[in-house]
């Protein structure tokens, strides 16, 4: 599945500081910190992950999404992913006790991805997936959203347009389209 994935770690993290273990470039404070269990306000993962519910009924996006699909991509596909990334990280604990979110950048590893990045990035998008549906949804945004899609795309029907389009490329090769906001440029893209 092609996915399209920015460094979300800045190169002046301690993620990449001089005094780095193991082959994950992982410093030896985050070994330790999952050893002395959860941190405030911070929930840490300190088995295997877990296949999610999405939050609605698995036939709530009908017509748009079958209950058939949603059994299939969720019940199995999504699944596949979790039961890949337990059994890699079944193999070795020294990345246990990351959320979700952490693991992905860990195993990113400024760019040389480890082969749990896969596993890790997939669950994840995943988990977004099913959280970034709503039955009901898929109105014109408002405010803020709206206004920056119009001043990027000229109307949100060229929005949708550019996006479908995008998306119909990955139809050989399946894959994710996402609608980002870069901050520093203050445009919403695709990639």
């Amino acid at each position: 599945m092609a996915s399209c994935y920015l460094n979300p770690i800045p190169t002046s993290s301690r993620l990449f500081s001089p005094d780095l273990s193991t082959k994950f470039k992982i410093p030896k404070l985050l070994h330790r910190k999952k050893r002395f269990g959860v941190l405030p306000r911070s929930s840490k993962v300190t088995a295997f992950y877990g296949l999610k519910t999405p939050p609605y009924e698995h036939d709530a996006l009908e017509p748009y999404m079958s209950k058939q699909t949603i059994d299939v991509h969720w019940g199995e596909h999504h699944r596949n992913f979790i039961e890949g990334l337990n059994k890699q990280l079944g193999k070795d604990d020294i990345l246990y006790g990351y959320t979700l979110d952490e693991l992905v950048k860990v195993t990113y590893n400024n760019g040389n991805p480890s082969p749990e990045f896969n596993n890790a990035a997939e669950v994840w998008n995943h988990d977004f997936f099913w959280e970034s549906m709503q039955p009901g949804g898929g109105d014109i945004p408002i405010l803020g959203l709206l206004q920056q899609i119009e001043k990027d795309f000229g109307s949100f029907t060229n929005f949708k347009e550019k996006f479908t389009e995008a998306a119909l490329t990955l139809v050989l090769v399946l894959g994710w389209v996402w609608a980002s906001f870069e901050e520093r440029r203050e445009t919403i893209s695709h990639c």
